[in-house]
């Protein structure tokens, strides 16, 4: 909103950054953030394929200062400095941390399941779908929590930093009159998934379940040779999470959840609730881009792997076509940065997959570099 750029900033003469320097040094003994810092400007995205006059068509990108974030950054830097991370960042999160992914927090979900199917065990897990999760965040607890788990200096900066927020809507050239904001952390900005991470620090845990959470997308998993004391302990737990959402003003978009079986014996575990409707039952459920089934055999995932590579194939034949004249090179470059991540995303995983499942995505390397090559049907792939 104030037209300044991050070119701007990094083109800044020294006289400039000294200035920039002293605004900031005054931001943080005043404990005062700027209102200029604090507006935020909603700029609409349709979605591809969408009906342009649905106002759900649109996805709402955040603009904020790019003074403001340049100052989060040195801001969040201290944070991580200042503070033990282990009393803040609980062990189950995998968002927002250093040397940690979403492979690595499904390899624990996958881990997990896999002891259970070996030792002919029920393994019974609750996919959880928070809504709006950042948006609905109360700022009286997480000010709370900022209290309880960081030095005390940061809490009237970070108190400034989320009071008072404004935001204005533009589409085309219309813009909206100025709203305040009253829950919620900025999305886009430095600071907020550190806030989000301190707002949900204190998910309750359970002995008899793994809790597995990147960001928002919360997974629990429980383990048992019989399948009510399965559905008991994974019940239990969400219980307790009920009471924590309701407490801390955080909903579940109960619809939009899933509850998985993973088992090679025969039937299911007793459903299970959260606030008391019932969490729907399926035999797969897609967790952080991956589709897992209930036997855990990757099937579902590599076929629906492979009809997004047809759709990607489709749109990028005119440039990489059998008769088109672009170079080899070049038609295998596009292939490795567009096409080959979509198959190898996760295979750290699904490789150890049957060979009849892994056959598919072979067969399909094998199509594609016939058309990279021109090479005709009957070469040996």
């Amino acid at each position: 909103m104030d037209n300044i750029t991050s070119q701007m900033l990094k083109e800044l003469l020294k006289e400039g950054l000294i200035k920039l320097l002293l605004i900031f040094n005054a931001v943080v003994r005043c404990s005062y953030w700027p209102a200029n810092f604090k507006s935020a400007q909603i700029i609409l995205v349709l979605k591809p394929g969408k009906d342009p006059t649905d106002v759900t068509s649109y996805c709402p990108i955040n603009l904020l200062s790019t003074i403001s974030k340049t100052l989060e950054k040195l801001l969040s830097r201290q944070i991580y400095i200042d503070t033990d991370l282990n009393n803040w960042i609980p062990d189950h999160q995998f968002g927002f941390r250093k040397a940690h992914s979403t492979i690595q927090q499904r390899h624990r979900i996958t881990h997990t399941v896999n002891t259970a199917l070996e030792h002919k065990q029920y393994c019974t897990a609750a996919f959880l779908d928070v809504s709006q999760a950042f948006d609905k965040v109360w700022h009286p607890g997480l000010l709370y929590k900022i209290k309880q788990l960081l030095p005390l200096g940061y809490f009237p900066l970070l108190t400034s930093y989320l009071q008072d927020r404004t935001y204005v809507t533009k589409v085309n050239t219309a813009i909206s009159s100025v709203h305040p904001i009253h829950s919620g952390v900025p999305q886009g900005s430095i600071l907020g998934p550190m806030l989000y991470t301190i707002y949900t620090s204190d998910l309750p845990k359970s002995r008899h379940t793994v809790l597995s959470t990147f960001a928002d997308d919360t997974a629990i998993v429980a383990v048992d040779q019989s399948p009510n004391m399965a559905s008991q302990h994974l019940q239990h737990h969400l219980s307790s999470m009920g009471d924590w959402l309701r407490k801390w003003r955080i909903k579940v978009n109960q619809a939009k959840s899933m509850h998985v079986t993973f088992t090679n014996r025969s039937g299911q575990c007793p459903p299970i609730y959260i606030d008391q409707q019932q969490i729907p039952q399926g035999t797969s459920v897609k967790y952080l881009g991956m589709h897992l089934d209930s036997k855990l055999t990757w099937r579902e995932h590599i076929i629906n792997k492979r009809k997004q590579l047809d759709h990607k194939t489709r749109k990028l034949l005119w440039i990489i076509g059998r008769t088109l004249p672009l170079s080899l090179e070049n038609k295998l470059l596009i292939y490795k940065t567009v096409l080959k991540p979509v198959w190898t995303y996760g295979i750290e995983l699904w490789g150890c997959a049957s060979k009849t499942n892994v056959t598919i995505i072979q067969c399909y390397q094998s199509k594609i570099l016939r058309i990279i090559t021109n090479a005709p049907w009957y070469v040996s792939n």
